[in-house]
């Protein structure tokens, strides 16, 4: 992951792409192969924005922030030709593992049949109610995932389009209607309801449109199974992958560019600026920044709209996560939850969300500025499918803390950090007793520190909230959709825009299309 091929400032390109995150080399992709010379700025020494693959410790890998491939679209991967470039992917069965404080689990199998059991250990009722709710949950990934990788729908074109499936009364449901509502009409066990309790950006699973909140990860079932898991290499073999692929295209990417300012001239967007003071001309730009990074930050001050300011300001990006790397000697000891002889394959994934309640609790801290003390967890084992990560033995384990605040009431991140890793671990020891005796180092990243390393706003993983008044033609903002700016010949591209939110590529790709229509 070094420094990749360097440009000279006396050239002029047909588009500058503004952040090597892998929906900037999506776009950079198909906008080469329409013929365009294309240039990609990364401000660090390797591309991949938040999929990357980092080595914390001599020896410990780590997919730093994004850990799943889950919902890559298989037109990038076959356009770009990935797998060329060594994109592989363990699969996962079970998709993951669910521990509750009293010894039970609930592991999440592909096989219908199998997962149906685990749900009966629970509620009889709630078994006989799983393949109704699976149905939903098809329909609702449906009536978002036929969108992505097209324009911007508005509110109107997907209802039309529902009703030719009858689905418009769900469509009308997941805008207005609450994931815990769903979730209690039915399943009577706490804990199966906290096993599906993943509101995501909504945060809270009573808000109004929570539901939508939810719909969109579940395009994920309509992910090839090839596509479905933990990546060979980590999440960066993705973009390495991605920036091998434009490469070959022609694209020229630069490493440790960063760009201070957006050039304008009487047209539009004129080139760029970098920190160091060269300047690089283009016809267009196109920044793979989130919006409010992008518009408060690296367009000259008074280029754009006062309204339109105000509107970037007010974009939501509530949904904060911490993110904690362990390098561990061994695995956790989770056999109270399987005995003695279990396939360590099972710990690739595993969720702490016990509850609808504690989702509640863990959301209404956040918001009120409080380090909760009832965190979600995603907790992911990558090592124990993909060894490449630690050659010299041993295991990485990352968490992903939901929710946190973006700046608490009670001290600063880099007061509180300790003192929160350490609860994080103490809350693993309830479900893992040796966890202390087997890690090796441990760090955290909090909001501030996602920002600060990977240039999100308010460490927000998909640049703005998906939420509703968020998403589809609403995304970044009313009239904005079709990834143009106020400013002419510039563009966004990046996951604050439609199609984006997790590694999709179809912001990227979207954003190309709709570049080249113009």
């Amino acid at each position: 992951m070094g420094r990749l091929e360097q440009v000279t400032t006396d050239q002029q390109y047909d588009a500058i792409i503004v952040g090597g995150g892998h929906n900037g080399l999506v776009c950079a992709h198909y906008l080469a192969k329409a013929g365009k010379q294309v240039l990609v700025l990364e401000r660090r020494d390797f591309v991949g924005g938040a999929v990357t693959t980092e080595e914390l410790w001599p020896g410990y890998s780590f997919p730093t922030y994004s850990y799943v491939c889950y919902v890559l679209q298989p037109q990038v991967i076959d356009d770009m030709r990935l797998r060329d470039y060594g994109f592989r992917v363990h699969q996962m069965d079970p998709t993951y593992f669910l521990p509750f404080p009293d010894g039970r689990r609930i592991l999440s199998w592909r096989d219908e049949a199998a997962f149906a059991r685990e749900i009966a250990q629970f509620s009889e009722r709630d078994a006989a109610a799983l393949p109704r709710f699976q149905e939903i949950e098809r329909r609702m990934a449906s009536l978002v995932h036929r969108w992505i990788m097209k324009p911007a729908p508005s509110y109107d074109q997907m209802l039309e389009d529902a009703r030719q499936t009858g689905d418009e009364a769900l469509l009308e449901r997941m805008f207005t209607g609450s994931l815990a509502g769903l979730l209690e009409e039915h399943f009577e066990s706490p804990e199966v309801q906290g096993f599906f309790a993943m509101a995501w950006d909504a945060g809270d699973p009573d808000a109004p449109g929570s539901l939508l909140s939810s719909a969109f990860p579940m395009i994920s079932i309509f992910t090839r199974p090839e596509d479905y898991g933990i990546v060979v290499g980590g999440m960066g073999t993705i973009t390495q992958a991605m920036a091998a692929s434009v490469m070959a295209d022609g694209v020229e990417i630069r490493t440790a560019a960063e760009v201070k300012e957006i050039l304008l001239d009487d047209s539009g967007a004129a080139g760029v600026r970098l920190v160091d003071g060269q300047e690089i001309r283009a016809d267009i730009v196109i920044s793979n920044a989130d919006p409010k990074r992008t518009f408060l930050s690296l367009v000259p001050d008074g280029s754009l709209p006062p309204v339109f300011v105000d509107q970037v300001k007010n974009l939501k990006t509530q949904a904060a996560y911490l993110k904690f790397h362990a390098s561990l000697t061994d695995l956790p000891d989770f056999t109270r939850y399987f005995g003695d002889d279990y396939d360590p394959r099972y710990l690739a994934y595993t969720n702490v969300r016990p509850s609808l309640d504690a989702a509640r609790t863990c959301w209404a801290d956040a918001i009120s500025g409080q380090v909760t003390d009832s965190p979600l967890l995603s907790i992911q084992i990558p090592s124990v499918l993909d060894q490449t990560l630690v050659p010299n033995g041993g295991h990485v384990m990352s968490i992903w803390v939901q929710y946190a605040p973006v700046d608490p009431v009670n001290g600063t991140w880099d007061e509180l950090r300790e003192s929160t890793g350490e609860a994080l671990i103490d809350i693993m020891q309830e479900y893992a007793s040796n966890i202390r005796e087997v890690i090796r180092d441990w760090t955290l990243f909090t909001p501030r520190d996602i920002e600060q390393r990977v240039g999100l706003t308010d460490g927000n993983i998909r640049h703005i909230d998906m939420i509703a008044g968020q998403v589809f033609d609403q995304r970044p903002l009313p009239g904005y959709s079709d990834y143009s700016t106020p400013i002419d010949r510039f563009y966004l591209c990046g996951a604050g825009t439609h199609g984006g939110g997790e590694v999709t590529g179809a912001p990227g790709h979207n954003a190309a299309r709709a570049i080249l229509e113009k």
